[in-house]
């Protein structure tokens, strides 16, 4: 079938494409997309992405309606209302353990933008490949293909438009503190960024009852923001050291940290605001050859540094229907970190994520 789809050709740049999409598989799922979510991870993939994988089409925070399903596909049916996550080989070790976010062959379901058994999805005028099973969706188009096992059925009285970025940035920093972290009402917590990640690691602290919730960001605004959604106390290294300000409010350094900025001095200072016994996350996406010294030292004291993905949201359907639940309950507003743009304002999307402005742009491609 004909779609619109945003093609990378080239490094850093997307545009509007029509391309023939496959007719699902036994195991697919067809999806119209209503809107998708614009992640930093798309901005990576089309900036940095390998050219041997170009063209391809990025996407996978979307969020749509059941078109058609493959003939072994039970999980969903036509007409129902989906947000599509990250796809898993579910084959490995770690799936076999329902440790899904760990997927070994994670890199190749992913980031490569093919099936499986290395066929593709898509093909343009020319009938040439372009790679379109970016997290197993691809969902920067007017149509997707999933599967069974990254397609999460969400509640039909739910805004879709709004539910696609739950899929990634969202659910990563709720799952941080939730399912990685386990915050509790007996665990303060420190968040170093207030993007997309760590503003929503903040609401899910609040609903946690963490008794101590410090944001730590060199935007004020963001600050103001993060004290909204549920922060205790913010700080901006502006001002001052941040290190001290932690260990001036808590005994000796918060139980939980969480870095999101991929920023190594800022990745050093997460771990050093941990206490005795703490627990910091790292999770943002890095150059592989990046390398953080840790004194060991440090940690003979019961300190630890985990590493986390996708939240640790290892079933999705369960966790993404919980946020949605939270927040048609009014206890998790992820809605304040978003703004719509329509499917012709995708570089303004693009451009608006990049720099910050917009602290989650989702682009809309169709009326729900």
């Amino acid at each position: 079938m004909k779609i619109q789809a945003a093609v990378a050709r080239q490094t850093g740049q997307l545009a509007y494409e029509t391309l023939d999409l496959d007719a699902p598989r036994a195991n697919e799922i067809l999806v119209r997309v209503v809107a998708t979510g614009i992640c930093h991870t798309d901005l990576s993939a089309i900036n940095q992405v390998l050219p041997a994988r170009l063209p391809m089409v990025p996407g996978h925070e979307g969020a749509g309606i059941v078109e058609a399903v493959g003939a072994d596909v039970t999980k969903v049916q036509v007409g129902d209302h989906v947000v599509m996550t990250y796809d898993y080989c579910d084959d490995c070790r770690a799936c076999h353990d329902h440790d899904y976010t760990y997927c070994h062959h994670s890199v190749e379901r992913c980031f490569l933008g093919d099936r499986p058994d290395g066929s593709t999805t898509l093909t343009d005028a020319d009938h040439k490949t372009v790679h379109g099973s970016f997290f197993g969706q691809s969902s920067l188009a007017t149509y997707a293909l999933c599967y069974d096992r990254n397609v999460v059925k969400v509640r039909k009285d739910a805004p879709l438009e709004l539910l696609g970025p739950l899929a990634c940035g969202i659910q990563t920093g709720a799952g941080a503190v939730f399912n990685a972290l386990d915050v509790t009402d007996k665990t303060d917590f420190a968040v170093f960024g207030a993007g997309a990640v760590g503003l929503s690691a903040i609401m899910a602290a609040h609903v946690a009852k963490a008794p101590i919730i410090i944001a730590v960001d060199i935007s004020d605004e963001r600050l103001a923001l993060a004290k909204e959604l549920g922060a205790t106390h913010t700080f901006n290294p502006k001002n001052g050291d941040a290190l001290e300000f932690i260990h001036g409010i808590t005994d000796g350094g918060v139980l939980r940290a969480l870095d999101t900025s991929g920023v190594p001095a800022v990745m050093q200072q997460a771990l050093a605001s941990t206490a005795p016994r703490g627990t910091c996350g790292w999770l943002a996406g890095v150059d592989p050859k990046l390398e953080v010294p840790i004194n060991p030292t440090f940690l003979l004291t019961g300190r630890s540094v985990k590493g986390i993905i996708e939240g640790e949201s290892h079933d999705a359907q369960a966790f993404i229907s919980k946020l949605v639940d939270l927040y048609l309950d009014g206890k998790f507003p992820f809605d304040t970190l978003c703004k719509f743009y329509d499917m012709d304002d995708l570089d303004q999307a693009m451009a608006d994520g990049k720099s910050g402005k917009t602290i989650k742009p989702i682009v809309r491609f169709g009326a729900v």
